[in-house]
């Protein structure tokens, strides 16, 4: 062997040294900042498969910020398009958009500690502190359990779905392009992601029951989130096992959203004969379910929201906002933050001290990690739509359209107001930049880049002279 110095001692140029490199490589990085990078990864890989001329239907070219683009609405599980997926992409592009979707909504790192699993390879401490950091573990040593329980569940639920949604699909595209049809929307649907292969995507099917019940049953499955589920179902089994705070809080929020939302918007949308006006009763129950569900981050519609009255559209950004639960597929700033946020904020106006929920205490930290996640949310969001308004030079793009593209990439949701195709290369890449913000979540986004700094040596005294409100 030759030094690479051509005098001196030989590098050792084996295996065994680029796996210590890397491994030192990879140390320096905390479990946020990996998850970061790894979605960023996912992201640059995504780009460069849809990019390629084996992922697009002969005839059809798709630009390198149009796959950037698409690839990071996948890997976000946000559902906005630049171009029509069914269309534009061949089985082998829908095949890279479906998996950047299954990759994105499971969380790149829980699937590669899940293939190591499946391999009987050891699982590191890192890898489990990665593992607990993606599904929320509370202890160390039950991430590769958790993280196996998690994929799992996750692929019998997506297939289930698909078995569901199979008979609705196969009469109208046959039965291999149904079947396909069936688990392309499942995966999409749990997932949280709203990609469809119809160009105009479920807008026909407004008064579809079928439809209409599995897939926001997925939307919710997805949006409940994992520790949530396994919860619940350790609870029905054996009722010694009690609910954790953080599962009551998550069902209390989504069965609140669940009953209320779609009462909610199909008082403001009844009478608007662009949306539900002129519809027979049954779809306009249908549609105010859908429409109800959908906005808390699956991008799914079977109405059009650029018809919709300002009432709908903000009670929808609100919703979208909101999102799904902690730890699940869906986006938004989490039922859970809300929950926290307001219940903090009603105690301090009562003038109680303590926030209690259920009987039990939030700590001190909680709550400023809730408000930090909110704040950071909104500041996050006015500088895009900010940014989007400025570079709305030579566009017929509206106020409101640009606000409602904005709420959906951030909170991942995927709805848009048609308005996704006329954006221009700088207001894509402001959508870009909101979606991944948006996915990765702002607090992780500030751990992931803060300089790490050691703890003050000295504690300075308490003020209460500060003005607030």
């Amino acid at each position: 062997m030759l030094s690479l110095t051509g005098a001196g001692p030989i590098l050792p140029m084996n295996s065994a040294f680029f796996l210590r490199f890397r491994k030192l490589r990879l140390g320096r990085f905390s479990p946020a900042q990996l998850i970061a990078l790894t979605f960023g990864g996912a992201i640059l890989a995504g780009t460069l498969l849809l990019w390629s001329p084996l992922s697009h239907e002969a005839g059809q070219t798709v630009s390198f910020l149009q796959a950037f683009f698409m690839a990071t609405s996948a890997v976000c599980v946000t559902g906005l398009a630049v171009v029509d997926p069914g269309s534009t992409f061949s089985p082998f592009g829908e095949a890279v958009l479906l998996l950047l979707v299954q990759f994105g909504g499971l969380g790149l790192i829980t699937v590669g500690t899940m293939t190591a699993l499946l391999l009987r390879r050891r699982v590191g401490v890192r890898s489990r502190l990665n593992a607990a950091q993606q599904v929320n573990a509370s202890r160390l040593g039950e991430a590769p359990a958790l993280v196996r329980t998690v994929v799992l569940s996750a692929l019998a639920i997506e297939l289930a779905g698909a078995l569901l949604l199979a008979p609705d699909f196969i009469p109208r595209e046959g039965l291999e392009r149904g079947l396909y049809f069936a688990l392309f929307h499942s995966v999409s649907a749990f997932n949280n992601a709203g990609f469809s292969l119809y160009p105009t995507g479920l807008l026909g099917l407004v008064g579809d029951p079928w439809i209409n019940l599995v897939i926001p049953l997925l939307i919710i499955l997805g949006g409940m989130g994992f520790l949530v589920q396994m919860n619940v179902i350790a609870w029905l089994r054996d009722r010694r096992n009690q609910l954790s705070t953080n599962t009551r809080i998550s069902l209390t929020m989504m069965f609140f959203l669940l009953l209320s939302a779609p009462v909610l918007f199909g008082m403001m949308e009844w009478n608007n004969p662009a949306t539900l006006g002129n519809l027979p009763l049954h779809e306009k129950l249908l549609a105010s379910w859908f429409q109800g569900v959908t906005p808390r981050t699956a991008g799914f519609n079977t109405l059009d929201y650029a018809q919709m009255t300002f009432a709908g559209l903000f009670y929808s950004m609100l919703l979208m906002l909101i999102g799904g639960n902690s730890g699940s597929t869906a986006g938004g700033i989490k039922t859970n933050t809300v929950f926290v946020m307001v219940v903090s904020a009603w105690s301090l106006i009562r003038g109680r001290k303590d926030a209690v929920v259920f009987d039990r205490r939030l700590g001190t930290d909680i709550i400023l990690r809730a408000m930090s996640v909110g704040l950071l949310s909104l500041m996050m969001l006015a500088a895009g739509i900010l940014l989007l308004l400025l570079f709305n030079t030579g566009s017929e793009l509206k106020f409101i359209q640009l606000v409602f593209e904005a709420v959906s990439a951030f909170a991942t949701v995927g709805l848009s107001m048609n308005a996704t195709a006329l954006l221009n290369p700088a207001q894509e890449m402001v959508i870009i930049a909101l979606m991944f913000l948006g996915r990765i979540g702002p607090l992780t986004l500030a751990v992931a880049f803060a300089q790490r700094e050691l703890p003050p040596p000295v504690r300075y005294p308490e003020t209460s002279d500060v003005l607030i409100g």
